[in-house]
């Protein structure tokens, strides 16, 4: 697929919808939480209230920018069991007040739109949609009519590998983008994430985070959360927490090739990863 805009010089970078955070000088780092006993990443190790509270401040303390908060399991492997409003709503109500108080941008993970209200009234910032405004009509309704930063993700049903992934995402991108423009999103309040692990096998997840400067052709701001994905386990066979190395690398190279914002479980190693990195690239 070809896109009109040409490739603009820069990125947004750190985007400048994220109030508060605009102008620094290195990717913004998001902090993933999973309040879920299903998580392919955790496997339901904050599930309960007080730990999840707890690591959110283990988060911040380690220099999280922002708090990515979910409560359904969306693991991009089969398997995750869909959740009814009434209990993700149970799951999230004694953590994301307390999480919104300490102080940073939280961004509620949902697929629904009434949960999206939900959190937007206690505080939270930003919507992060893993069907990129394609699954619940009223969601992108909503993100205009609240004014917030939104993360159109790409999805698909089911891997396809016979597919051109990089033309799959741009269309996707395309059909969002024109949901948004119709429900009257402000451009400069989005940022796609091409999903890696989403609807894509590991060779496919591969080859979006060695593409990924090709969607800087829509001139908004990119998300990659690569942290624990299968496509490691493919190369290096370990469960979830032991991939910590390769998901550093994953997202060095994501930055390197016009990433403004991570998504990872272990902020703290990322964030020393990023900052040495800068450091070596401004002596060049």
């Amino acid at each position: 697929m070809q896109i009109d805009q040409p490739i603009p010089d820069t990125t947004p970078f750190p985007p400048a919808a994220f109030a508060g955070l605009a102008g620094r000088s290195r990717p913004l780092v998001m902090g993933v939480l999973n309040v879920t006993p299903d998580s392919f990443s955790d496997g339901g190790r904050y599930f309960d209230p007080n730990a999840a509270i707890e690591q959110a401040r283990r988060l911040v303390a380690e220099g999280a920018d922002i708090l990515d908060i979910g409560a359904e399991s969306t693991r991009p492997y089969g398997g995750a069991v869909p959740v009814a409003a009434e209990e993700e709503l149970r799951r999230l109500a004694p953590v994301l007040p307390a999480a919104v108080a300490l102080g940073i941008p939280v961004s509620i993970d949902t697929l629904k739109a009434d949960i999206a209200i939900w959190a937007l009234d206690q505080g939270v910032a930003i919507v992060n949609d893993v069907w990129g405004l394609q699954g619940d009509p009223n969601m992108a309704r909503l993100v205009a009519a609240r004014g917030v930063p939104v993360i159109i993700m790409h999805n698909r049903a089911q891997t396809d590998p016979a597919i051109d992934i990089m033309d799959n995402i741009e269309a996707f991108f395309a059909r969002s983008l024109a949901i948004a423009g119709k429900a009257g999103i402000r451009r400069d309040r989005i940022v796609l994430d091409p999903g890696i692990g989403f609807g894509k096998t590991a060779e496919q997840s591969l080859t979006v985070l060695a593409r990924l400067d090709r969607l800087r052709a829509f001139g908004l701001p990119l998300l990659i959360g690569a942290s624990r994905k299968r496509f490691i386990d493919m190369l290096s066979p370990s469960p979830p927490q032991d991939r910590l190395g390769g998901s550093i690398a994953a997202h060095l190279i994501a930055v390197a090739n016009g990433a403004a914002i991570v998504r990872t479980h272990d902020v703290s190693s990322t964030m020393q990863a990023l900052k040495v990195a800068q450091a070596i690239r401004s002596r060049r």
